[in-house]
């Protein structure tokens, strides 16, 4: 039987087999939490980067790839582009299931056990908070429902009110 676990920490400190990058589309870093991962992880992570998307590539919106984790406790980074909730219109709930649905497949097919989120496209892409946690509690709690793998899921939030809003999300789900 798999797990959700809703916490307030910093996703690159977790001892998980992957972490998920809010990415841009050139993975190149950037600020929020894939400036993070960057600047954490070192070198070999945009060195990875580069390899899966090269210089002029861009990853498109929803879709995911994996990574090197260089030097953090995970294994893999997996890098997925969220939807800029201003640009992407009507098109941002579905473009943002896709995020958490291509980034439990990949990791899945790396043999991926355990995988830790953050809240994607809800900093600088101003995804809704509220919103945003509704959609991404269902997707991981269909995914855990199913027995699939990676089968230990968190959702790393930054913050507690963050983290609130998600715990919610994922009780609602739960009838509790």
């Amino acid at each position: 039987m798999g797990s959700i676990e809703v916490i307030d920490a910093d996703i690159t400190t977790l001892r998980v087999d992957a972490i998920v990058n809010a990415a841009n589309q050139r993975l190149r870093g950037g600020g929020g939490v894939d400036g993070a991962i960057h600047r954490a992880g070192g070198p070999r992570i945009l060195e990875d980067c580069r390899r899966v998307v090269p210089d002029g590539a861009r990853l498109p919106t929803g879709e995911a790839i994996a990574t090197t984790a260089g030097d953090l406790p995970a294994r893999l980074v997996v890098h997925t582009v969220g939807p800029v909730y201003a640009d992407a219109g009507e098109d941002a709930p579905a473009l943002l299931r896709s995020c958490y649905e291509r980034s439990l497949a990949v990791a899945g097919d790396e043999g991926c056990r355990s995988i830790a989120f953050p809240s994607i496209s809800t900093g600088v892409y101003g995804y809704p908070v509220e919103e945003a946690s509704r959609i991404a509690m269902a997707v991981l709690t269909a995914h855990v429902d199913a027995a699939r793998e990676p089968s230990r899921v968190v959702m790393c939030c930054h913050g507690e009110h963050d983290r609130a809003v998600y715990q919610r999300a994922l009780e609602d789900l739960r009838g509790g």
